[in-house]
């Protein structure tokens, strides 16, 4: 590419990398965040409008830290140590001052604004003719996705916020956001689907292989993850919306990836297990990215505990490998089979690293570990093979020095032994703080779109699809001839064809290895107790816990259910539990405070 990018939205070392990547250019880039919003000569062409979109997704890099506190540490999962400041001790209780500087939304909003500032420019390069259409509706597309996805998580944590879509001049302008009338969550949610939904559908996918944006190798990065998945963010919009059958359909859609680019079910290479949740090789020469073991599957120390192979793979593996982002078709997508939107961090680039400081007893500040309520939750399981707990709850966090440490931010970084008591720096010293933001995933597609079958009507599907899978949970093993098992028979979106059989004729279906969340994870299926939507809606929420801790979900996930059924307790009692299990004597009180709908949120304030 001969195109010179002069100027990227922020000071992000992430977009310098990218833009270096793409063009060439070897000047590096400096700019103050208060001069991101300074565009007037930057938008000259598709390479400009590439560096606009790489530079916002480095801006929003820096939320990373904030969006993990905010969602992990205000559930059950996260807590905090002896090294915690003030603000975190506050978001942990539920007692949030309005200086609290994890509380401020001030960070939220500048992204916002870049976006408003970029779409603003985009639609002024088609007005001019220095982008195509098509091109301008892709990078638009985007944009506003990244832009709604920030709105609801200012929903989730807020209750109402200020909804602005103009262009400010300087992010000094913030501060005035919060003077402006604030919008409820709930109605915040059906103006993003309202946007979203006017979307042309073409532009709801993926960037291709053959786009400006994703055709290069970024130092050893594949940008194919970097960027929001779309259908993903609507499904959600319309899951908290209570839209259950057009929530299921865009997971379907994201599920299916594979089957719409044509590969067979037999093809069993990476594309096969694209977001299906397999326990399969992923490659050849590849190990699967379940839970498993080396070959005595009855001795406990031959656990796939490694960056290499294994449930724990999926934080670790090497992404510069290309079995991992490989196509044999140059115009369909290339991506990952379990990672949907994650971003790197290296320590050659800004921002730096958040996790090490957050987590790590070792280079870091250690200032938030494992909640003794996520350890009795792995704790509390039984793997197939009957050890009494769940692999991924070692894989998810280690003891190091006598500490638990949340571990799944810290593979990039160092490398505990297989006992977890001493490790060994992945990099040359503690400086590389090397590692990963991670947004979204294949299991989490699973258990949202179990959480919409289940509320439509679908407990069974929802039930498959959290255990077994169905191919296990839709057969009856006594019957050989599998033509009418194995197999939902229902309408779209929830038609899974799982059939395995080779009498009267061979099947081999879309879905005949997918094993479900708790199959790839190698533990015992769940009972279902009582009434059985609820029991089922509780074992998704649970397993979320369990697939997904410490990842960024947990807290829209509370919230979201006790809105669905008006019962804070389904709240309350979690984060009652963490406290009284950590011996926190405000338990009772936070659990009474959280009683209340509104103490749920944050208070609003721009500082």
């Amino acid at each position: 590419m001969k195109s010179t990018i002069r100027k990227i939205t922020l000071n992000i070392g992430l977009a310098t990398g990218v833009l270096l990547g793409m063009s060439g250019c070897q000047k590096m880039f400096d700019l103050a965040p208060e001069e991101a919003l300074s565009t007037k000569q930057m938008y000259r062409d598709i390479y400009d409008a590439d560096a606009a979109i790489i530079g916002l997704y480095g801006k929003f890099s820096t939320l990373a830290k904030q969006y993990v506190i905010l969602n992990e540490l205000r559930g059950d999962l996260l807590d905090v140590t002896t090294n915690a400041d003030l603000s975190l001790r506050e978001i942990n209780a539920h007692a949030v001052s309005e200086t609290n500087e994890y509380a401020n939304p001030r960070a939220y909003y500048e992204v916002i604004l870049n976006c408003n500032d970029i779409l603003k420019n985009f639609k002024i390069m088609l007005d001019q003719n220095k982008i195509k259409r098509a091109e301008y509706y892709q990078r638009s597309a985007d944009v506003l996705a990244l832009r709604s996805w920030i709105y609801l998580q200012l929903g989730i944590h807020y209750g109402s916020v200020p909804y602005v879509t103009e262009s400010v001049e300087t992010v000094d302008d913030v501060k005035s956001l919060a003077t402006k009338a604030r919008v409820p969550l709930v109605d915040i949610i059906k103006q993003l689907i309202q946007e979203l939904e006017a979307i042309p559908a073409t532009y709801l996918d993926p960037y291709t292989l053959d786009n400006t944006l994703v055709s290069a190798n970024v130092d050893g990065y594949s940008p194919t993850t970097f960027f929001i998945e779309k259908h993903l963010l609507l499904g959600d919009l319309y899951l908290w919306d209570q839209q259950y059958t057009k929530a299921a359909s865009m997971y379907k859609y994201i599920m299916t990836t594979s089957d719409r680019l044509g590969f067979e079910a037999t093809d069993i290479n990476v594309w096969y297990h694209l977001y299906k949740i397999t326990r399969g090789q992923i490659s050849s020469g590849m190990g699967p990215i379940a839970v498993g073991y080396n070959s005595d599957i009855n001795d406990i120390n031959n656990l796939l505990d490694n960056n290499t192979t294994g449930w724990r793979s999926i934080f670790a593996r090497d992404r510069s490998n290309t079995n991992y982002n490989s196509t044999s078709n140059t115009s369909s997508i290339s991506r990952d089979p379990e990672w949907l939107w994650l971003l790197p961090f290296d320590s050659k680039f800004l921002p730096e690293n958040p996790f090490v400081e957050l987590f790590s007893n070792v280079g870091g500040k250690y200032l938030l570990q494992p909640s003794k309520a996520a350890i009795d939750y792995w704790n509390g399981q039984t793997q197939t093979n009957n050890f009494a707990y769940d692999a991924r709850g070692v894989m998810s966090y280690k003891n190091i020095n006598g500490n638990p440490v949340v571990f799944k931010y810290l593979y990039n970084f160092m490398n505990p032994n297989s006992s977890g008591s001493i490790y060994s720096l992945v990099g040359k010293s503690l400086q590389e703080k090397n590692g990963r933001w991670f947004l979204n995933r294949a299991a989490n597609v699973h258990l949202k779109f179990a959480e919409a079958a289940n509320r439509d009507g679908r407990r069974k599907l929802a039930y498959a699809l959290v255990n077994a899978g169905v191919a296990s949970t839709y057969n009856n093993t006594a019957i050989s001839d599998k033509t009418n098992l194995m197999n939902t028979f229902d309408s779209p979106p929830y038609d899974f064809d799982a059939r395995n059989g080779d009498a009267p004729t061979r099947y081999r279906s879309s879905w005949h290895l997918a094993t479900g969340i708790r199959g790839r994870a190698m533990v015992k299926s769940n009972t279902v107790e009582g009434d059985s939507t609820l029991a089922i809606e509780n074992s998704i929420i649970q397993e979320g816990a369990l697939e997904l801790a410490f990842e960024g979900h947990r807290w829209g996930d509370l919230v979201r259910v006790a809105i669905r059924r008006n019962d804070p307790s389904f709240l309350a009692n979690k984060v009652y539990d963490k406290l009284r299990k950590s011996n926190n004597p405000n338990a009772e009180a936070v659990r009474a405070r959280l009683m209340n709908k509104d103490n749920w949120f944050l208070p609003f304030r721009i500082q």
